[in-house]
C-alpha cells in the first residue's frame, strides 16, 4: 500500500465516522463555522447560568464532540479528497491568519514537505492540538482535578486545580504541564513545559518549548461549550494568537469512548512513509529557533 493510499484510507474513514456521528442537541449558537460560533458564544455565555457541581463550579462533565477540522489547517482551507475543509479556526487576529514570523513560515513549508504529522506514528498531540484531533471527548470533574480523555491513542489530560506551581523548566512533556483555575464560569488552563514535538496542524505549523498555551472552557448553554486557546511563542509568532471552536454535548444513551488504539511509533505503517522519504517532525528547540531565525535573516541581508 502506498503512503498516499494509506492517507486517503485514513481520511475516508474519518469522513465516514463524521457522517455517522449523531446530530448535536439544539444550541443557542448552532453554527460550527469557527468565527461565527465564537462571536455568538461570546454573547451567549454572558447570560447563561450553567448547572453547578456540589462545590459550586460549572459542571463540564460528560461526553463532548468537537466540531472542527483545525488539525488539517488552522487557517481556512478547501475540501479535497483527503481534507474535510473548514473555515479558519483563528479568531484573533480577526483576519483568520496565523501570525508567523518570516523565518518560521518558511520553515513550516519545509516541515510540511519533509515530515509527517505526529499522529501518523501514534504519538501524543500535545496542547492545544489534542483538543481538536479526535471526535469524542470525556470530561471528568472533581473539586481538585479536571480530567479530559479522548479517543486518540493515550491522550489523557489530568489538570490540577489546587494552585500548585508548574514543574521545573527542565521537565519537558508531550502534553506539557497544565494547571487549571476557575475565572467565574470559565475554566482557564495554562500549559507550559511542552516538548514542542507535535505539529499544530498538517501544514507544518509548530511551537518551541518556550511556548505557553492558555485555554478557556466555557458553557454557552446546557449542551454547548466554547473552547478557545491562545498560543504565545515569541520565537515563532509575531504576536499571541487565539483559536476557537465548538464542543457539542453527546446525549446519545450508552455512548462510550472507544480508543483509537495503535502502538507508539506505529513501526510497520511508518515503513511505508519512510520508504518514500518522509520522517516524523523532530521538533525545534528554542536554541535551534534562535539560530534558524538568525540564519534566515542573514540570508535576506545578503540578497
Amino acid at each position: 500500500m502506498t503512503a498516499r493510499l494509506s492517507l486517503l484510507l485514513v481520511a475516508a474513514a474519518a469522513t465516514t465516522m463524521a457522517a455517522q456521528a449523531p446530530a448535536a442537541p439544539s444550541s443557542a449558537c448552532p453554527d460550527d463555522a469557527h468565527a461565527k460560533f465564537h462571536a455568538c458564544a461570546q454573547a451567549a455565555m454572558k447570560t447563561f447560568t450553567p448547572q453547578k457541581t456540589a462545590d459550586g463550579k460549572p459542571d463540564l462533565s460528560g461526553l463532548w464532540r468537537r466540531r472542527a477540522a483545525a488539525h488539517e489547517d488552522l487557517e481556512e482551507h478547501p475540501k479535497t479528497p483527503d481534507d474535510a475543509g473548514a473555515t479558519s479556526a483563528v479568531v484573533d487576529p480577526a483576519d483568520g491568519k496565523v501570525p508567523m514570523q518570516p523565518w518560521s513560515d518558511a520553515q513550516r513549508r519545509v516541515n510540511a514537505q519533509k515530515f509527517l504529522h505526529h499522529n501518523a506514528a501514534c504519538l501524543l498531540s500535545g496542547v492545544p492540538t489534542t483538543m481538536y484531533m479526535t471526535g469524542l471527548y470525556q470530561f471528568i470533574q472533581t473539586p481538585e482535578y479536571v480530567v479530559i480523555q479522548s479517543e486518540e491513542a493515550h491522550p489523557w489530560r489530568i489538570i490540577p486545580l489546587d494552585g500548585r506551581p508548574h514543574l521545573s523548566s527542565r521537565v519537558r512533556l508531550w502534553q506539557g504541564d497544565s494547571r487549571g483555575r476557575w475565572d467565574g464560569n470559565t475554566l482557564v488552563v495554562e500549559t507550559t513545559n511542552l516538548n514542542a514535538r507535535p505539529y499544530l496542524d498538517q501544514r507544518g505549523r509548530f511551537t518551541t518549548e518556550d511556548a505557553t498555551v492558555t485555554e478557556r472552557f466555557t458553557l454557552v448553554d446546557a449542551n454547548t461549550m466554547h473552547y478557545q486557546a491562545t498560543i504565545d511563542d515569541p520565537l515563532v509568532y509575531t504576536r499571541p494568537f487565539t483559536i476557537a471552536l465548538a464542543f457539542r454535548r453527546n446525549t446519545q444513551p450508552n455512548t462510550e469512548i472507544w480508543e483509537e488504539a495503535c502502538f507508539e511509533s506505529n513501526a510497520e505503517h511508518m515503513e511505508h512513509f519512510r520508504n518514500v522519504g518522509f520522517g516524523i517532525f523532530p521538533g525545534i528547540s528554542a536554541a535551534q529557533a534562535r539560530e534558524m531565525k538568525r540564519a534566515f535573516e542573514a540570508q535576506g541581508t545578503q540578497r
